[in-house]
């Protein structure tokens, strides 16, 4: 073997251990709007009352509304809602506690996505912990949906999030059969059976 053909080997190697910088990008764009997604949504939970108030002024039962429109039970749905959170929080205002901690658990969600972040090789796991988690939120909707009473409707806008949500875990786990990020070095064992 000649100096050229391992000079020209070196090079090879070289550029075939640099990271792809437009795949690091996605994996971390789509990773990001996952985590973003999440702590929105945490951040939603702690003003329920005002949300369902504009929601009501918006979308509730007002004069005028005509009861057999398609909408009409929609309506119906947010109004009732929102009567009932401002009801309980006026007669018993810790109920919002429970939200609040709906809200802290999100952000504790989100946090453990900093990881695969950070080390998409070594905490691949943590993202099959999430589309697992998003299987859970349809489950539970359609379950406890059902047991209390929740309109069909609705139910399915539950379901989305968890449809939604794994649609950027499942793009980061195909970036990451190939590795993302420089968190793989040369000799480095990847398994991509996770």
């Amino acid at each position: 073997m000649s100096r050229l053909d391992l000079a020209t080997d070196a090079v090879a190697l070289q550029s075939a251990m640099k990271p792809d910088r437009k795949l690091i990008f996605r994996y971390r764009l789509s990773l990001g709007s996952f985590f973003f997604g999440l702590i929105a949504s945490g951040l939603t939970a702690f003003p329920l009352e005002l949300e369902t108030a504009l929601l009501n002024r918006w979308f509730g039962i007002h004069q005028g509304i005509n009861p057999t429109s398609i909408f009409f039970k929609v309506r119906l749905f947010i109004s009732v809602v929102h009567y009932a959170i401002h009801d309980t929080y006026t007669r018993f205002p810790f109920f919002g506690y429970g939200t609040d901690w709906l809200g802290f658990g999100h952000f504790v969600v989100a946090a453990f996505f900093i990881l695969p972040f950070a080390d998409s090789v070594r905490y691949r796991a943590i993202l099959h912990v999430g589309l697992i988690a998003c299987a859970g939120v349809i489950a539970v909707a359609l379950i406890s949906g059902a047991i209390r009473g929740i309109p069909l409707f609705w139910t399915l806008i539950d379901c989305s999030f968890g449809i939604v949500g794994a649609i950027p875990l499942l793009y980061c786990l195909r970036l990451t059969r190939s590795p993302p990020d420089e968190s793989v070095r040369p000799g480095d064992k990847i398994d991509n059976k996770l």
